[in-house]
């Protein structure tokens, strides 16, 4: 036997390799098993094994008996030597999950950052989808996680989606089914498992399920030719876990139609039964406002558990969903038999990933794997590629012409990085450049000072990065921003690089000038437009999505490059 903090007893080593899944199934009480089927979220940053936060750590292991865990933000050491920590902790070793859509470093700060899945859609090859997911997979690996809540099957054909929006490989379903099953291989080969979210589909919704329950008007024909089609794909490419979605879907369910989340119907009979998936089910984060608010933690729980999920996730209440699925299972609710099923896949599932053997990563060899020079090369590449000119406007009095243009940059508070990365670039260039920073809180003085700022220049880029976030509710320009944009373009050369939404457009009518869509605000992305539009390098994306009448999906102005 092996200790760690708090002296917890874990599966001795030696008798790993002699276990199999049935036999270790057999060993487990009720309590045991009702825990592997729950995984709360746990923060990625340093804590010391005294500190508040591993009591609460050793009560999920110790008493609550957790299968797993869903990291977040944090260093990639500090991930990797908290993952090993817990995993000493827990008699069963634990399977580790992260929402990694956009590459291991949406959760390991200096990992590897890829542009959004709509910027793959942009370049359109397959080989781009695969390296997403093989180097996600490889940096995952490394710190100690099994499984990506990626990529993301939802096909975007709703320019009002608050929630999804460049998260989607675009709007049509074989260019999406294409990349989908490109990144699932890429990943699984490298030994990261996959999650194809949001099922039955979250694209054509225009509210976000953080705040309330979306509506999908989808009838049963559209559903099999449109939103179910990217989902096959990910099945037959052999993803490992499909995550339900909470929307729901009258049409095919009923008028008094419950969240997908919750509905056997859709969970069972559709998932399961027509699209003959036998993997894992995991439910969306059980926290949010269209599950909770409705039916109370315990009971969201067990609900979705009896419609077919095998993982219930983030769960508002980890030890009262807990209590709830135990008298679900002891009052008859809930069959042993049914509850089995889940754990079994479960437990193959952590066998596959080689937990039953050995359960923790080498530290010394994060830093030779996470934020290689060679994955972030890829990165760039094909961030460089997936760059999309929508209309040129005065781009040509830009690209390769020393002047100097002010730069005008919209982000959250959040992210006070944003521009960093395109003006050092774009000095690089031998661009004469400043910029002033707008945020969602800045007022009419701060945007006065940006118009005295434009003032002094011939030439200017609003790099805005307007992009989903949970619970907001829209995916807007600010009127301010765009009424001085439009103010700009009418006096001014200008281009506008959207760092996230690419329907930006539709709130900037009569607008004459570039319009440059880069689908993210990660380095690369910054990077690659600071050498499209100051150093003359080719622009060569096309929409996966329509914008307009007149910029439908495939549209592209190419242009050439030095």
């Amino acid at each position: 036997m092996t200790t760690t903090f708090g002296g917890a007893l874990v599966l001795d080593s030696a008798l790993a390799g002699k276990i199999t899944v049935d036999s270790l199934l057999e060993t487990l009480t009720l309590r045991e098993r009702v825990g592997q089927v729950i995984m709360p979220w746990l923060l990625g940053n340093y804590a010391a094994f005294e500190s508040e936060e591993y009591e609460t750590l050793a009560v999920w292991i110790d008493s609550l008996d957790v299968g797993g865990i869903v990291i977040s933000v944090g260093s990639p050491l500090d991930v990797a030597a908290k993952l090993n920590a817990l995993q000493r902790r827990s008699r069963l070793p634990l399977l580790i999950a992260a929402d990694l859509e956009w590459g291991a470093g949406m959760r390991l700060r200096g990992a590897t950052s890829f542009p959004m899945a709509m910027a793959v859609g942009a370049t359109g090859r397959e080989l781009d989808a695969y390296e997403m997911g093989r180097v996600t997979a490889l940096e995952a690996r490394a710190v100690g996680i099994h499984l990506t809540f990626s990529p993301v099957a939802d096909l975007n054909n709703n320019p009002r989606n608050p929630i999804i929006n460049t998260r989607s490989f675009g709007e049509d379903p074989r260019h999406a089914s294409m990349l989908l099953a490109a990144y699932v291989h890429g990943a699984r080969e490298h030994g990261l498992f996959t999650t194809a979210k949001h099922f039955p589909g979250h694209g054509d919704t225009d509210l976000d399920s953080h705040i309330d329950l979306p509506v999908v008007p989808g009838c049963w024909g559209r559903l099999d030719t449109l939103e179910l089609v990217p989902f096959r794909a990910a099945i037959d490419a052999g993803v490992t876990a499909v995550m339900t979605a909470h929307v729901a879907m009258p049409c095919v369910d009923g008028t008094a139609a419950p969240p997908a989340t919750l509905s056997r119907y859709v969970m069972t009979d559709m998932l399961r039964d027509s699209l003959g998936f036998d993997g894992i089910v995991v439910t969306d984060a059980l926290a949010m406002e269209a599950i909770v608010a409705r039916y109370g933690a315990g009971e969201s729980a067990v609900r979705a558990f009896e419609a077919g999920s095998d993982v219930l996730l983030m769960p508002a209440d980890v030890r009262g969903t807990r209590d709830a699925m135990m008298d679900a299972v002891l009052s008859g609710r809930i069959s042993e038999a049914r509850l089995d099923r889940s754990v079994r896949r479960l437990l193959a599932l952590k066998d596959e990933a080689g937990l039953l053997a050995h359960r923790t990563v080498p530290l010394d060899s994060v830093p030779a794997v996470v934020g290689r020079r060679d994955f972030r090369e890829i990165a760039d590449d094909i961030a460089a590629r997936s760059l999309t000119l929508v209309q040129a406007g005065p781009l040509d009095r830009f690209r390769g012409r020393r002047h100097r243009t002010a730069v005008i940059t919209y982000a959250e508070e959040s992210n006070l990085s944003i521009g960093d990365q395109l003006l050092r670039e774009m000095r690089r260039q031998a661009e004469s450049t400043t910029s002033f920073r707008l945020y969602p809180s800045s007022g009419p003085a701060s945007y006065d000072s940006a118009r005295t700022h434009i003032a002094g220049y011939p030439r200017v880029l609003f790099a805005v990065s307007v992009r989903f976030i949970a619970g907001r509710g829209h995916v807007d320009l600010p009127e301010p921003l765009a009424a001085l944009i439009l103010e700009t373009d009418r006096a001014t050369p200008t281009v506008v690089a959207s760092l996230g939404s690419p329907y930006l457009l539709a709130q900037l009518s009569g607008f004459g000038g570039g319009y440059l869509v880069a689908w993210s605000d990660v380095p690369a992305t910054e990077r690659a437009v600071a050498r499209a539009v100051a150093g003359g390098a080719r622009i060569t994306g096309t929409l996966p999505i329509t914008l307009s009448p007149i910029y439908p999906r495939g549209h592209g102005v190419i242009v050439g490059g030095r």
